[in-house]
């Protein structure tokens, strides 16, 4: 385990490069970390969630239409004391190939990553004790998302017995928000998915915590999940826009 650190003085890496294949009605001409929810790009919202929580150096790995996120980042302007920079990793590279690039601006230590299109009104401070307190190589976020579709109940001889609206699923699955040591990144190789060998064998190695999410969150995958965080946004319900009462929020930051 690499020396403790700060959140100030971790580094988050946030996945933008993809292609948003699956949200095309909103990504034909932005990239997907750009599609807005309640006026401001989603990866905005999650640079918000670390910054509230102590968090200020965000590195954002750029692919696909990387030049209108380097725009972005430019023109907004940051609470205090956060810093934001892209980097360029390749326009088809895969998610474990951008990490892998990135090694050399991670300076060596604890570091956070996370995708552009997920939100969660997640306790960070938590997340980090526990990979600190298990002392492995990575720790993941997991969640257990409700179904999209409502189930039926069965009984004997084929009778159904009732319905469940969209309940929550069994299985835990990856919700981002990882925290990793610089000896993950020896997992990575250029044409490396992240979610699969690196992961994989980090599991099989034991070297993989997982952090139990049970708040609040969504990933925006396709155009009816950007509706329903709009719709969140707007009747002043949405979980994660948790800088409005996180003692490490920065004064004067934008709403």
């Amino acid at each position: 385990m690499a020396a403790e650190a700060e959140p100030a003085g971790i580094p988050v890496a946030i996945l933008c490069g993809g292609r948003g294949t699956r949200l095309q009605e909103r990504t034909h001409a932005i990239p997907k970390p750009l599609v807005e929810i309640g006026g401001k790009p989603i990866v905005w919202h999650v640079i918000r969630i670390y910054a509230s929580q102590g968090f200020r150096r965000f590195l954002l790995l750029t692919g696909h239409l990387g030049e209108l996120v380097e725009g972005f980042v430019a023109a907004e302007e940051w609470p205090g004391g956060v810093e934001v920079e892209c980097l360029d990793t390749g326009t088809d590279t895969p998610t474990g190939g951008r990490v892998a690039r990135a090694a050399p601006r991670l300076d060596g230590g604890t570091f956070c990553l996370t995708y552009a299109d997920g939100v969660a009104d997640i306790d960070l401070g938590a997340l980090l004790a526990l990979h600190r307190a298990r002392g492995r190589r990575a720790t993941m976020t997991v969640v257990r998302p409700y179904s999209q579709w409502g189930v039926a109940m069965l009984g004997e001889d084929d009778a159904v017995r009732g319905f469940r609206e969209k309940p929550r699923l069994d299985h835990w699955i990856n919700g981002g928000f990882l925290c990793l040591e610089p000896s993950f990144l020896e997992y990575l190789r250029p044409d490396s998915v992240l979610e699969r060998e690196p992961l994989e064998r980090a599991a099989a190695e034991g070297e993989l915590t997982a952090y139990r999410h049970e708040g609040f969150w969504e990933c925006m995958d396709t155009y009816k999940d950007a509706v329903a965080l709009n719709d969140l946004w707007a009747t002043g319900n949405a979980p994660w826009r948790i800088w409005e009462r996180a003692p490490h929020a920065t004064e004067g930051a934008a709403a």
